[in-house]
Protein backbone atom coordinates (compact mmCIF):
# COMPACT_ATOMS: atom_id res chain seq x y z
CA UNK A 1 0.00 0.00 0.00
CA UNK A 2 0.88 3.85 -0.08
CA UNK A 3 3.87 5.11 -2.41
CA UNK A 4 7.38 4.75 -0.25
CA UNK A 5 9.22 5.50 -3.53
CA UNK A 6 12.40 7.12 -3.27
CA UNK A 7 12.67 8.56 -6.76
CA UNK A 8 12.40 12.36 -7.42
CA UNK A 9 14.60 15.45 -6.11
CA UNK A 10 14.85 15.62 -2.71
CA UNK A 11 12.98 12.59 -1.85
CA UNK A 12 14.80 10.56 1.60
CA UNK A 13 13.18 7.73 2.50
CA UNK A 14 9.69 8.16 0.97
CA UNK A 15 9.51 11.98 1.50
CA UNK A 16 9.57 14.31 -0.92
CA UNK A 17 9.83 18.54 -1.83
CA UNK A 18 7.06 19.23 -3.25
CA UNK A 19 7.33 22.92 -3.20
CA UNK A 20 10.69 25.20 -2.16
CA UNK A 21 10.51 28.49 -1.73
CA UNK A 22 13.45 31.51 -1.86
CA UNK A 23 13.79 33.77 1.23
CA UNK A 24 11.17 36.25 -0.82
CA UNK A 25 9.28 33.48 -0.64
CA UNK A 26 9.35 32.92 -4.55
CA UNK A 27 9.01 29.46 -6.06
CA UNK A 28 12.50 27.72 -6.74
CA UNK A 29 11.35 24.18 -6.91
CA UNK A 30 7.67 21.90 -7.33
CA UNK A 31 4.83 23.90 -7.23
CA UNK A 32 1.54 24.68 -5.47
CA UNK A 33 -0.35 22.62 -7.55
CA UNK A 34 2.00 19.83 -6.31
CA UNK A 35 1.97 20.23 -3.29
CA UNK A 36 -1.92 20.88 -3.24
CA UNK A 37 -2.27 16.90 -4.98
CA UNK A 38 -0.07 15.67 -2.29
CA UNK A 39 -2.16 16.51 0.19
CA UNK A 40 -5.61 15.58 -1.68
CA UNK A 41 -3.99 12.29 -1.56
CA UNK A 42 -4.00 11.99 2.38
CA UNK A 43 0.28 13.17 2.55
CA UNK A 44 1.90 14.10 5.74
CA UNK A 45 3.66 17.73 5.78
CA UNK A 46 7.01 18.54 7.16
CA UNK A 47 8.59 22.10 6.74
CA UNK A 48 12.22 22.55 6.43
CA UNK A 49 13.69 25.99 7.20
CA UNK A 50 16.87 27.33 7.90
CA UNK A 51 17.72 30.94 10.03
CA UNK A 52 20.52 32.29 11.87
CA UNK A 53 21.29 31.84 15.66
CA UNK A 54 21.63 35.71 16.35
CA UNK A 55 19.42 37.10 13.98
CA UNK A 56 15.93 34.58 15.28
CA UNK A 57 16.54 33.00 18.54
CA UNK A 58 18.85 35.61 20.64
CA UNK A 59 19.96 38.57 19.15
CA UNK A 60 22.57 39.92 21.91
CA UNK A 61 24.41 37.07 21.31
CA UNK A 62 27.55 37.11 18.89
CA UNK A 63 26.78 33.16 17.70
CA UNK A 64 25.90 33.67 13.85
CA UNK A 65 25.46 30.10 12.95
CA UNK A 66 23.20 28.86 10.86
CA UNK A 67 20.25 26.68 11.94
CA UNK A 68 17.59 24.36 10.07
CA UNK A 69 14.56 23.11 11.70
CA UNK A 70 12.26 20.65 10.28
CA UNK A 71 8.76 20.75 11.95
CA UNK A 72 5.85 18.22 11.65
CA UNK A 73 2.63 20.02 10.41
CA UNK A 74 0.32 17.26 11.73
CA UNK A 75 -2.90 19.19 11.12
CA UNK A 76 -3.48 20.06 6.99
CA UNK A 77 -5.91 22.10 5.55
CA UNK A 78 -7.24 22.00 2.04
CA UNK A 79 -8.85 24.69 1.13
CA UNK A 80 -11.03 25.55 -2.12
CA UNK A 81 -9.44 22.29 -3.38
CA UNK A 82 -6.37 24.17 -4.37
CA UNK A 83 -4.79 26.15 -1.06
CA UNK A 84 -2.87 24.07 1.53
CA UNK A 85 -2.26 25.26 4.71
CA UNK A 86 -0.50 23.03 7.28
CA UNK A 87 -0.29 23.66 11.57
CA UNK A 88 1.88 22.06 14.54
CA UNK A 89 -0.04 20.68 16.81
CA UNK A 90 1.68 19.12 19.13
CA UNK A 91 4.72 22.22 19.80
CA UNK A 92 5.36 23.32 23.35
CA UNK A 93 7.97 26.18 22.76
CA UNK A 94 11.42 25.40 23.28
CA UNK A 95 14.48 28.01 23.74
CA UNK A 96 17.02 26.44 22.01
CA UNK A 97 19.45 25.32 23.03
CA UNK A 98 19.03 24.92 26.21
CA UNK A 99 15.12 24.06 26.62
CA UNK A 100 11.86 24.98 26.89
CA UNK A 101 10.12 28.88 26.57
CA UNK A 102 8.87 30.53 29.95
CA UNK A 103 5.29 29.60 30.07
CA UNK A 104 3.89 26.28 29.43
CA UNK A 105 1.76 26.65 26.20
CA UNK A 106 0.87 25.29 22.71
CA UNK A 107 2.54 26.74 20.17
CA UNK A 108 -0.02 26.48 16.77
CA UNK A 109 2.63 27.46 14.31
CA UNK A 110 0.43 28.24 10.77
CA UNK A 111 2.59 27.58 7.66
CA UNK A 112 0.11 28.69 4.39
CA UNK A 113 1.14 27.42 0.68
CA UNK A 114 2.68 30.83 0.09
CA UNK A 115 5.27 31.25 3.23
CA UNK A 116 2.73 33.48 5.31
CA UNK A 117 3.14 32.43 9.15
CA UNK A 118 0.92 32.58 12.29
CA UNK A 119 0.92 31.73 15.83
CA UNK A 120 -1.59 30.69 18.21
CA UNK A 121 -0.58 30.01 21.85
CA UNK A 122 -2.76 29.08 24.04
CA UNK A 123 -1.44 29.17 27.42
CA UNK A 124 -1.45 25.49 30.04
CA UNK A 125 -0.54 26.80 33.03
CA UNK A 126 -3.26 28.53 34.81
CA UNK A 127 -2.47 31.98 35.04
CA UNK A 128 -4.85 34.88 35.42
CA UNK A 129 -5.08 36.72 32.57
CA UNK A 130 -4.86 40.54 31.78
CA UNK A 131 -5.96 41.47 28.67
CA UNK A 132 -9.25 41.07 26.93
CA UNK A 133 -9.65 39.61 23.20
CA UNK A 134 -9.72 41.98 20.01
CA UNK A 135 -7.00 43.49 17.83
CA UNK A 136 -4.15 44.24 19.65
CA UNK A 137 -0.96 46.56 18.60
CA UNK A 138 1.10 44.94 15.98
CA UNK A 139 4.47 44.44 17.80
CA UNK A 140 7.53 42.66 16.74
CA UNK A 141 10.17 40.93 18.62
CA UNK A 142 13.23 43.77 19.21
CA UNK A 143 16.15 43.56 17.16
CA UNK A 144 14.64 41.23 14.47
CA UNK A 145 14.30 42.97 10.91
CA UNK A 146 13.18 39.72 9.03
CA UNK A 147 10.26 39.66 11.21
CA UNK A 148 7.60 41.16 9.60
CA UNK A 149 4.23 41.18 11.50
CA UNK A 150 1.08 41.86 9.95
CA UNK A 151 -1.86 42.04 12.57
CA UNK A 152 -1.67 40.83 16.39
CA UNK A 153 -4.42 39.48 18.71
CA UNK A 154 -5.50 39.28 21.94
CA UNK A 155 -2.56 40.04 23.49
CA UNK A 156 -2.89 39.29 27.63
CA UNK A 157 -5.60 37.10 27.45
CA UNK A 158 -5.11 33.31 27.63
CA UNK A 159 -4.78 32.80 23.96
CA UNK A 160 -2.86 35.46 21.99
CA UNK A 161 -2.42 35.23 18.33
CA UNK A 162 -0.60 36.84 15.31
CA UNK A 163 -0.16 36.45 11.77
CA UNK A 164 3.40 36.91 10.52
CA UNK A 165 6.36 36.64 7.84
CA UNK A 166 9.75 35.41 8.96
CA UNK A 167 11.91 35.77 6.06
CA UNK A 168 13.61 32.36 6.69
CA UNK A 169 16.69 31.44 4.52
CA UNK A 170 14.58 28.93 2.09
CA UNK A 171 11.25 27.23 2.73
CA UNK A 172 10.62 23.97 1.61
CA UNK A 173 7.74 21.89 1.95
CA UNK A 174 8.63 17.80 2.23
CA UNK A 175 5.33 15.21 1.73
CA UNK A 176 5.40 11.51 2.52
CA UNK A 177 2.69 10.39 -0.03
CA UNK A 178 2.21 7.08 1.67
CA UNK A 179 -1.44 6.51 2.60
CA UNK A 180 -3.85 4.90 0.28
CA UNK A 181 -8.04 6.05 0.46
CA UNK A 182 -10.29 3.04 0.90
CA UNK A 183 -13.65 5.01 1.67
CA UNK A 184 -15.30 8.32 1.44
CA UNK A 185 -19.18 8.63 2.03
CA UNK A 186 -21.06 11.98 2.64
CA UNK A 187 -22.33 13.93 6.05
CA UNK A 188 -25.37 10.80 5.94
CA UNK A 189 -23.02 8.28 5.97
CA UNK A 190 -23.93 7.21 2.21
CA UNK A 191 -20.61 5.64 0.58
CA UNK A 192 -19.32 8.00 -2.70
CA UNK A 193 -16.37 5.27 -3.26
CA UNK A 194 -14.82 2.80 -1.61
CA UNK A 195 -16.15 0.30 1.29
CA UNK A 196 -15.96 0.13 4.57
CA UNK A 197 -15.07 -3.18 4.81
CA UNK A 198 -11.37 -2.30 3.04
CA UNK A 199 -11.03 0.03 5.84
CA UNK A 200 -11.85 -2.61 8.54
CA UNK A 201 -9.89 -5.56 6.97
CA UNK A 202 -6.74 -3.11 6.53
CA UNK A 203 -7.13 -1.75 10.34
CA UNK A 204 -7.82 -5.47 11.17
CA UNK A 205 -3.96 -6.08 9.88
CA UNK A 206 -2.56 -3.10 12.22
CA UNK A 207 -2.70 -0.45 9.48
CA UNK A 208 -2.98 3.58 11.16
CA UNK A 209 -5.85 5.06 10.22
CA UNK A 210 -6.01 8.79 8.69
CA UNK A 211 -9.16 10.74 7.86
CA UNK A 212 -10.18 14.46 6.01
CA UNK A 213 -13.27 15.71 7.68
CA UNK A 214 -15.34 17.99 5.09
CA UNK A 215 -16.67 21.16 6.64
CA UNK A 216 -14.90 21.21 9.57
CA UNK A 217 -14.44 24.74 10.00
CA UNK A 218 -17.42 26.24 8.84
CA UNK A 219 -18.83 27.77 11.88
CA UNK A 220 -15.67 29.76 12.81
CA UNK A 221 -17.04 31.86 10.39
CA UNK A 222 -18.38 35.48 10.69
CA UNK A 223 -22.86 35.31 11.02
CA UNK A 224 -24.14 35.19 7.33
CA UNK A 225 -20.98 34.12 5.69
CA UNK A 226 -20.14 31.60 3.19
CA UNK A 227 -17.54 29.39 4.17
CA UNK A 228 -14.86 27.45 1.44
CA UNK A 229 -15.06 24.19 0.56
CA UNK A 230 -12.45 22.47 2.74
CA UNK A 231 -11.33 19.08 4.12
CA UNK A 232 -9.18 18.95 7.33
CA UNK A 233 -6.84 16.23 7.55
CA UNK A 234 -5.88 14.23 11.03
CA UNK A 235 -4.14 10.68 11.88
CA UNK A 236 -6.45 9.01 13.86
CA UNK A 237 -4.80 7.26 17.47
CA UNK A 238 -7.21 4.57 18.42
CA UNK A 239 -10.14 2.82 16.06
CA UNK A 240 -13.09 0.49 16.52
CA UNK A 241 -15.17 -2.09 14.47
CA UNK A 242 -18.37 -2.77 15.01
CA UNK A 243 -18.44 -6.37 13.14
CA UNK A 244 -22.16 -7.10 13.07
CA UNK A 245 -23.17 -3.74 12.33
CA UNK A 246 -20.17 -2.64 9.63
CA UNK A 247 -19.70 0.43 11.71
CA UNK A 248 -15.88 2.15 12.08
CA UNK A 249 -15.21 4.31 14.67
CA UNK A 250 -12.27 6.68 15.35
CA UNK A 251 -10.82 9.09 18.06
CA UNK A 252 -8.11 11.59 16.49
CA UNK A 253 -5.46 13.19 17.54
CA UNK A 254 -5.75 16.32 18.58
CA UNK A 255 -6.01 19.20 15.95
CA UNK A 256 -6.45 22.72 15.65
CA UNK A 257 -9.63 24.24 14.05
CA UNK A 258 -9.59 28.06 11.68
CA UNK A 259 -11.73 30.28 9.83
CA UNK A 260 -11.37 29.14 6.48
CA UNK A 261 -10.05 31.65 3.80
CA UNK A 262 -6.48 31.94 1.82
CA UNK A 263 -4.51 32.15 3.44
CA UNK A 264 -5.90 30.67 6.63
CA UNK A 265 -5.14 33.37 9.39
CA UNK A 266 -5.57 33.96 13.33
CA UNK A 267 -7.82 36.30 15.05
CA UNK A 268 -9.98 36.74 17.57
CA UNK A 269 -12.99 33.81 17.98
CA UNK A 270 -11.81 32.51 14.58
CA UNK A 271 -9.63 29.32 15.99
CA UNK A 272 -9.81 26.63 18.72
CA UNK A 273 -8.67 23.41 19.57
CA UNK A 274 -9.59 19.69 20.18
CA UNK A 275 -10.42 16.36 19.52
CA UNK A 276 -12.95 14.49 17.42
CA UNK A 277 -14.53 11.38 17.51
CA UNK A 278 -15.93 10.03 14.20
CA UNK A 279 -17.90 7.10 12.40
CA UNK A 280 -18.58 5.89 9.16
CA UNK A 281 -21.96 6.82 9.24
CA UNK A 282 -21.04 10.54 9.42
CA UNK A 283 -21.77 11.10 12.99
CA UNK A 284 -19.05 13.21 14.83
CA UNK A 285 -18.22 14.61 18.04
CA UNK A 286 -15.80 17.60 18.50
CA UNK A 287 -14.65 17.59 22.04
CA UNK A 288 -14.07 21.46 22.02
CA UNK A 289 -11.57 23.29 24.11
CA UNK A 290 -12.29 27.04 24.32
CA UNK A 291 -8.55 28.26 24.17
CA UNK A 292 -9.10 31.38 26.35
CA UNK A 293 -10.47 29.80 29.02
CA UNK A 294 -9.30 26.05 28.34
CA UNK A 295 -12.88 24.85 29.46
CA UNK A 296 -14.29 22.13 27.52
CA UNK A 297 -18.01 21.21 25.42
CA UNK A 298 -18.88 18.37 23.39
CA UNK A 299 -20.77 19.46 19.78
CA UNK A 300 -21.85 16.60 17.83
CA UNK A 301 -22.24 16.82 14.09
CA UNK A 302 -22.18 15.49 10.88
CA UNK A 303 -19.68 15.43 8.19
CA UNK A 304 -18.57 13.75 4.79
CA UNK A 305 -15.40 12.29 5.58
CA UNK A 306 -12.66 10.44 3.51
CA UNK A 307 -10.73 7.75 5.08
CA UNK A 308 -6.96 7.26 4.62
CA UNK A 309 -4.72 3.36 5.65
CA UNK A 310 -0.94 2.83 5.83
Amino acid sequence: MGTHSSQGDGAVMGWSCALQLDQARRAMAGGTDQLAAAIRGGADLRIGTEFVHNQHIDVTSGNAEPIREVAEFAVTYLIDGAWTAGIMSLRQPVELPVGFGERPSMSFFLYNQDGSQAIARPYLDGREPGGEPGRSPDEAPPDMPLYHVEDSWDAGTNAPSQNFVYDFGFYRYFVSECWDEVLAHDADGRVLSGDVAALAEAFSGGCEVKVAVEGLCADLCAEGGVPPTHEVFIQAGSAYYYTQQRLFMVGTHPLVRVRPATPLRYSTGAWDFGWLMLRSDGHAVYRRCDPYTLRFEDRVCRHGIRWFVR
